[in-house]
């Protein structure tokens, strides 16, 4: 007479699971965990890719940085875009030592219209990030870009 030989549950399991035939079962201590809310800022209104192709966004490399007189959160830059060296003012002294932007290369807005600040001229924008706190954070690169090249 032959005996049969009946698989454990764990070998079943295992055995459906390769052959693609593994059932579900709800168990509390299997089940996937609640998915943690994120805060993320909501997103603007949508833009043609018509729109974002007029935005001119270069590599920039900061050749000066100082601090603006009475005021607390501007830095004065000149940045080298590759065919021009810009003067931009950005709002991030609280993060940034102008010590430490020197030699950095950042993103800026090049065909941003010119606007005076604190009696200066500003040609660009620098692109950061805004973190919750409000700090801002520079936009960078891993890896050698150089200097002009045009982002897309």
């Amino acid at each position: 007479m032959e005996e049969e030989h009946r698989a454990t549950p764990a070998v079943e399991a295992a055995a459906a699971a390769t052959s693609g035939q593994m059932k579900t079962q709800a168990s509390p201590a299997l089940a996937p965990a609640a998915p943690v809310p994120v805060a993320v800022p909501a997103v603007s209104e949508k833009i043609s890719i018509d729109d974002f192709a007029k935005i001119e966004l270069r590599v920039g490399l900061v050749k000066v940085a100082e601090r603006v007189p009475k005021a607390d959160k501007l830095l004065r830059l000149e940045i080298d875009i590759g065919t021009e060296v810009r003067q931009v003012l950005a709002g991030i002294a609280e993060a940034y030592a102008p010590e430490t932007l020197i030699g950095r290369k950042v993103v800026i807005v090049a065909n941003l219209a010119p606007r005076k600040l604190r009696g200066l001229e500003s040609n660009g924008m620098i692109v950061a990030a805004s973190l919750e706190d409000g700090k801002p954070v520079l936009a960078g690169f891993l890896e050698d870009v150089p200097v002009g090249a045009k982002l897309k």
